[in-house]
């Protein structure tokens, strides 16, 4: 049986309400989840935003995308998208245009190494998943997306 919050986090005294205890829980959840996925992650080089950006990137396809559009599609904001995509093209895993016509607009594209990357990576973040979800049934992964959308509605 797992554990109770309250003794994960080492809490003595109840919580204030169930709201707080329903958000210190998906915080908690999802900061044990993203460690878990970024050591996955650490052996390839890469951080769990970065492999983000290059599955947005795979998806949007030769056409590429904008800053502002990745900023948009990330799963966890970041403050500097800009470095990101610096880093990641020191890296050769994206490759950066600037427009011809509007030299305000970069176009962002994922390279060969980088979709390489990720296809090396599709296993072993599939296995991540598994692990750590699988032992869930469909109905109960349907009930947690389906709440978990529901609290970032909001009323």
């Amino acid at each position: 049986m797992p554990r109770a919050l309250r003794d994960e986090i080492h809490q003595t005294k109840p919580f204030a309400s169930l709201e707080q205890e329903a958000l210190l829980a998906v915080e908690r959840t999802a900061a044990v989840l993203m460690h878990r996925f970024g050591d996955a992650l650490k052996p390839h080089g890469i951080t769990p935003t970065q492999y983000n950006v290059l599955r947005i990137l795979r998806g949007a396809g030769p056409a590429g995308l904008c800053r502002n559009d990745i900023r948009d599609r990330l799963v966890a904001q970041v403050p500097d998208v800009t470095r990101l995509l610096d880093r990641m093209e020191d890296a050769a895993l994206v490759e950066r245009e600037r427009s011809e016509s509007d030299r305000r607009l970069v176009t962002t594209r994922i390279t060969r190494q980088g979709l390489q990357l990720l296809k090396r990576l599709d296993a072993p973040v599939l296995d991540v998943h598994r692990r750590h979800l699988g032992h869930l049934s469909s109905d109960q992964l349907r009930t947690l997306i389906d709440l978990l959308a529901a609290a970032r509605g909001g009323p």
